[in-house]
């Protein structure tokens, strides 16, 4: 993508640039370290940030944000309901207005200078730089060497575009769609919309402003906790091919000696469990092979457990607690980095693109209202459960509604366009305002384009919307629905009802159990079912 003033965003319109400055956009759940690093900003020098805009990710609103007093009137705050820091720092993006958007995590402290070198940073940035990296340093203690957590940590100083201080030009942010709320975790996320920016022939460059990261405490599972990352490697070696690792910088890892260890403790478990359980009954060759197994197993286990454990332990400070620490959880962190490398290929099958939802267009009979056949009575129209409380969700959300609807009836001779009509507006008095409506009033052998599954309908609404097809999901309770979302390039979510054949089901790539459930899914919160 060559760099222009304005560039083509995924709406199919043009994301403006904004107007010059730059604005600072803070993920948090309410740590105390946000008022330090509030008050480290307003001390600075250099110019000011147009807007702080501190976006509270807490799922539901809890103690008051630890804000200075200082901060009124120049402090926005907003909200995204816990769905992480990727949909968080995508809220703050979108409500900014300047070329430049800043992120900061909630636990840095910006240099005193941070400012006044952001600035020269951002002005010295050529027309193909999208963004500006920020150095960062971890303080370690003196006197002792660091623990495992704190190592860890430390590590984020060799990391490459963090958003622990990362700007980007907001007209990018805006043509590649920010970052990818699938990565529910402060974990890939940043590295992610990198490389993506990357592809389309960017460069992001190292700034000359420091923040420093302090070490925050952690419990003593916080190592096994991490493992949770494996699922979001997945993610991304299915979003950017096996090669990812080298394009981010990144190593091997460890999960293929983690899948050995793994693997020898089942074969452990496979020999002992039956010679315990058996209590003799198990003999012969059968009993030869158990022993074998869970001698074989049960002493690799134990080589690999140790070796981890020892190459995790001298680097550390050595105290007991530390040793202990090391040595349980190198027993524990195999088969969870396992598990969640599992969970990950199961969760992240055929993932497409990313592509944020602007639009929800949605079945309107047996989806939103009770499917009475050939209906021309507004007075018949019931909404289906939940119907309302969906619909009112995406509102809040800032996404637009839709209704794409085959009305066979009306080519049948059963009904009228007026019919129509009538019982639509009957559906927006109990649900609510559209902001639109697309009808096929075409019956099956007509021969029209418009008729679900085939994406006329789709294609028409997301027009009118000033979208993409790709930016619209489609919530349905037939086969007919999601396909005609396929064929559009949309996202497609089935609900199914009574009417629903299974196979339908089976061939759906989204199925939800009801209408909260899809939009959670849209919103990035459960998963199908």
């Amino acid at each position: 993508m060559s760099p222009r003033d304005g560039r083509e965003g995924r709406g199919g319109g043009v994301c403006r640039p904004g107007r010059d400055g730059f604005t600072i956009v803070v993920p948090t759940i309410g740590r105390p370290s946000l008022r330090v690093l509030l008050d480290a900003l307003a001390a600075g020098t250099g110019p000011a940030p147009e807007e702080v805009l501190v976006v509270d990710d807490r799922p539901a609103p809890g103690a008051p944000l630890p804000l200075p007093e200082s901060a009124d009137g120049t402090v926005r705050v907003l909200r995204s309901d816990g769905r992480g820091p990727a949909a968080a720092r995508n809220a703050g993006w979108r409500a900014a207005s300047t070329a430049w958007v800043v992120f900061l995590d909630d636990d840095v402290v910006p240099a005193p200078d941070w400012r006044e070198r952001l600035a020269a940073d951002l002005a010295s940035a050529p027309p193909d730089a999208a963004g500006s990296q920020g150095r960062l340093t971890v303080p370690l203690p003196d006197g002792r060497r660091p623990t495992d957590w704190e190592r860890g940590t430390a590590g984020l100083e060799r990391s490459s575009w963090i958003t622990a201080d990362m700007a980007y030009r907001r007209d990018v942010l805006c043509a590649t769609g920010g970052f990818d709320e699938r990565f529910h975790r402060a974990y890939r996320e940043d590295a992610e919309l990198a490389l993506r920016i990357m592809a389309e022939g960017h460069r992001i460059l190292d700034g000359t402003r420091a923040v420093t990261h302090p070490v925050r405490p952690a419990g003593f599972w916080a190592s096994v906790k991490a493992q949770a990352g494996n699922a979001d490697d997945v993610l991304m070696w299915r979003l950017h091919g096996p090669g990812w690792r080298e394009r981010a910088g990144e190593g091997r890892g460890r999960l293929r000696g983690h899948l050995v260890t793994t693997g020898s403790g089942l074969a452990f478990l496979a020999g002992a469990v039956p010679l315990a359980a058996g209590r003799g009954a198990v003999k012969g060759t059968a009993a030869r092979a158990a022993a074998v197994a869970a001698g074989a197993g049960g002493a690799a286990w134990t080589l690999l457990t140790a070796g981890f454990a020892a190459a995790r332990i001298p680097p550390g400070p050595r105290t007991p607690g530390e040793v202990a620490r090391m040595a349980v959880t190198s027993a524990a962190i195999p088969p969870s980095a396992v598990w969640h490398r599992l969970r990950g290929l199961a969760l992240h099958r055929g993932v497409p693109p990313w592509t944020p939802q602007r639009a929800v267009l949605f079945d309107r009979d047996d989806t939103l209202i009770r499917d009475v056949p050939y209906n021309g009575d507004p007075e018949r129209v019931e909404p289906m459960p939940g119907a309302r409380r969906a619909l009112d969700r995406l509102r809040g959300r800032g996404l637009r509604v839709g209704v794409v609807s085959n009305q066979s009836g009306v080519a049948k001779g059963r009904i009228t366009e007026s019919d129509v009509e009538r019982v639509n507006a009957r559906v927006e008095e109990l649900l609510g305002p559209f902001d639109v409506w697309e009808i096929c009033p075409h019956d099956s052998g007509d021969g029209c384009a418009c008729r679900k599954p085939r994406p006329g309908l789709i294609e028409r609404a997301a027009a009118r919307l000033g979208a993409e097809p790709a930016e619209c999901a489609v919530i349905g309770d037939i086969g007919g629905d999601v396909e005609a979302a396929a064929a559009a390039g949309a996202r497609g979510i089935l609900v199914p009802t009574a009417r629903t054949r299974l196979e339908e089901i089976g061939r759906a790539r989204e199925v939800a159990p009801d209408l909260d459930t899809a939009v959670d899914l849209l919103l990035g919160g459960r998963r199908p079912w």
